[in-house]
């Protein structure tokens, strides 16, 4: 459980570092109105209850995949103290 935590918060780093790349151009590269695709995976179902619920801006995509990292941390330490 302690790999695929850490697996799962190695993507969310990645993703949002392409985000951060893509929106401001940094590193030579153009600016990408889809560099922040790579968020929504990572941040099902939330970004699709934050859809529904009317939340807007890009916050919820960035803030959605923590929400399910804090759902691993908890899993993990569930698994740990049952074992």
């Amino acid at each position: 459980m302690k790999w695929v935590l850490f697996v799962f918060l190695g993507l969310y780093a990645v993703a949002v570092s392409l985000l951060v790349i893509g929106t401001f151009g940094l590193l030579g590269q153009e600016r990408d109105p889809l560099s922040g695709i790579f968020l929504l995976p990572l941040g099902l179902p939330w970004n699709l209850l934050g859809d529904r619920l009317g939340l807007e801006g890009p916050w919820v995509a960035i803030l959605a995949p923590a929400v399910n990292a804090v759902l691993l941390l908890l899993l993990w330490r569930r698994a740990a103290s049952a074992s």
